[in-house]
Parts: C-alpha cells; sequence; structure tokens
C-alpha cells in the first residue's frame, strides 16, 4: 500500500479498541480484522486519545449516514475511502444500494473481509479522478460519506469532485471532515499519520472554499458532541473534553455537510 492507503489502519485500530471496551460504536468487524492484521502502528496512532476520537468521528458519521437514508429510503450511498471500514454493518444498511469506494490496493485488501452482494459493492478508484463513477448507475439522490479524506486532496481536487458528484446525480448530500490551515500546518509537523509515511496534508479556513457552481455549503455538525463525552469517566472524560474537543480541537479540525445547488447558476467557483 501507498502511505495515504495505510493511513486507514489509525481509523481502524480506533474502532477496534472503543468495541472492546464497549464506548461509542459496535463494531465487532473492526476488532475481528484488527486482530487479523496486526500492522505495526507506532508512537500517537496507537494512542488512547486518539482512538476515542477516531470512534467517536466515526459514531457521527454513522449517525448522519442513518439520518439521511431514513429521510431518503431510495438513496444511493457512496462511502469514499472506505478503508477497512464496516459503516454499512454498523449502520444496519444492508438493503441499501451502497457503495465502498477506494484505492485498488485497500479494495483488494477489503475483499478479505467483505463480500459483495446485489446491493453491496467495492469500487477501486480515485476521487481526484472520479473514474469510479463510471461503474455507478445514475441515481437520483447520493448520501456521499467522505470521512479522513478531504485533508489530503487540494481546495482545487475538492471542487472538482463536488461537480463530478453533482453532474452525475440529481441530489447530492456530502458529509466531510477536514482540517483547518493552521490545523494542516501543524499535522505536517505533528500528527499520527506521519507514522505511516504521510507528511502532507491540507486544510480551509471556511466552509466555502469548497463551494461551486453546483454544490453549496449546508451546515456544520459538532465533531464530539458531548453525549459521546458523557460515556468517558473521571480523568479521561476532563482530559478529553480540554484537548480533543472544544474551541482547541475547532481551530485545528472541522466537519461539514454540503448539498447539491437546485439553481446551480448561482454560486461560481471558491
Amino acid at each position: 500500500m501507498n502511505n495515504v492507503s495505510r493511513t486507514l489502519y489509525i481509523p481502524l485500530y480506533g474502532k477496534a479498541q472503543v468495541s472492546k471496551k464497549g464506548l461509542f460504536l459496535d463494531d465487532k468487524m473492526a476488532e475481528e480484522i484488527w486482530q487479523a492484521q496486526g500492522f505495526p502502528l507506532k508512537g500517537k496512532s496507537k494512542s488512547k486519545w486518539l482512538a476515542y476520537y477516531m470512534g467517536i468521528r466515526s459514531a457521527v458519521f454513522d449517525e448522519w449516514t442513518r439520518e439521511q437514508l431514513g429521510k431518503r429510503t431510495e438513496s444511493v450511498v457512496l462511502h469514499v475511502g472506505c478503508g477497512l471500514d464496516s459503516r454499512i454493518l454498523r449502520v444496519g444498511a444492508s438493503d441499501t444500494i451502497w457503495y465502498d469506494v477506494d484505492f485498488a490496493d485497500v479494495v483488494a485488501e477489503r475483499k478479505k473481509y467483505f463480500a459483495e452482494t446485489c446491493n453491496y459493492k467495492m469500487l477501486a478508484g480515485d476521487v481526484r479522478t472520479c473514474d469510479f463513477l463510471a461503474s455507478i448507475p445514475h441515481h437520483k439522490t447520493a448520501v456521499v460519506v467522505m470521512e479522513g479524506v478531504s485533508m489530503y486532496l487540494t481546495t482545487d481536487q475538492m471542487q472538482m469532485f463536488a461537480n463530478n458528484l453533482c453532474n452525475h446525480f440529481e441530489e447530492v448530500l456530502l458529509l466531510a471532515d477536514c482540517y483547518t490551515v493552521f490545523g494542516a500546518k501543524m499535522s505536517n509537523h505533528k500528527n499520527p499519520i506521519n507514522d505511516v509515511g504521510v507528511t502532507e496534508v491540507f486544510g480551509i479556513d471556511h466552509p466555502c472554499a469548497y463551494e461551486t457552481a453546483t454544490m453549496a455549503f449546508a451546515q456544520e455538525h459538532e465533531m464530539t458532541p458531548q453525549k459521546y463525552i458523557d460515556q468517558l469517566k473521571g480523568w479521561e472524560k476532563f482530559v478529553f473534553s480540554k484537548v480533543f474537543a472544544g474551541k482547541f480541537s475547532h481551530k485545528l479540525y472541522r466537519l461539514y455537510e454540503y448539498r447539491k445547488q437546485q439553481n446551480t447558476t448561482a454560486k461560481t467557483n471558491g
């Protein structure tokens, strides 16, 4: 795997650890895959605090995905940069048309643990070219999950991805986490992803940076809701609240929702 692909082991480890502890999400598949893989993470990549953060982040994405599918039962889901994540199982979306998308080497690894069905497909592709869209029939609505991906893309690449989605689907709902510019600068020098060889990431200071003539910012979501922090106890809850949540965390990391504009002439790229 290339360096970006290997970053998938960091959230996989985090989800396996919190699942074992009964925190935030139930992910027996992550536990199983992590035990089988045994990828040698080091340094901050194996921090319990990062594991808690990865677990809460995934729970928030799960909750949003489940909510959108409840409102739009005929939607198709695109989980872009899926890694070895078992979101489709956690969300309980076996009846939904679902595409897990990642680099070819990741998909090959993924197929050791997941089996395709008539509704569930794994596609090798790159968001920078959107080559995988050619394999997806046109649907009215696409719910697009983009967890832990945008920071590896430039603003132009994110805008191109948004335009390609909007050209392919009548309605698009996209949830993406991203670094701020300050967060990206900090991460280039001190981040767990450095432990697997990634040294360059990107950030934005305003959600409009990813807007295009077809895709508009809809709302910001809370990355670490209090209901999940409350599952921690004592000193762990205090430390997590101060370091990984609140104002300090918000200076580094954001969670934005975007939607395809009904009037595609309303905005220009920016």
